[in-house]
């Protein structure tokens, strides 16, 4: 627990994150891939907020708006499911009429996201999340100041 939250990761590799950073009672590790729907029943069911990060990208992927779609289809079908009342969206900053393929994925996954029954709040922001970035200590700041 953190100030009385309790933080699940999911991520499509456990041994790639650096659990010992963080207390075990802080934080828990989940293998998810949003590829697999078998996989998602290891999401818990008593969530309350979620934070929409998955960007398929760095797969190589050729076809990668696809796979975004099916993810965002996938997390939403999964997080209908628990007792999530909000979600938060990480996109990219997509105001002009012709976009790049990337930031017509981005839009299309917040579309799909859109159509749920929680409620959606998208950053439509141009900075990379990623351990080690500054972005990534701001927000993981701000985080840890928001759950005091």
């Amino acid at each position: 627990m953190y100030n009385g939250h309790h933080v699940i990761c999911c991520v499509r590799d456990a041994h790639r994150f650096n659990v010992d950073k963080y207390p075990s009672d802080q934080i828990g590790v989940i293998e998810v891939n949003f590829l697999k729907e078998e996989s998602l029943s290891n999401i818990p069911a008593e969530i309350d907020v979620a934070f929409y990060l998955i960007h398929s990208m760095s797969t190589g992927t050729v076809d990668f708006e696809k796979m975004e779609a099916e993810c965002a289809n996938n997390f939403v079908t999964r997080v209908q499911k628990t007792q999530v009342k909000q979600v938060i969206y990480l996109s990219g900053i997509v105001n002009e009429s012709h976009l790049s393929k990337h930031l017509q994925s981005r839009k299309t996954v917040e579309k799909i996201l859109s159509n749920s029954t929680f409620a959606l709040t998208t950053l439509r922001a141009g900075i990379i999340i990623g351990s080690g970035s500054a972005s990534f200590e701001i927000i993981r700041t701000w985080w840890k100041n928001f759950l005091r």
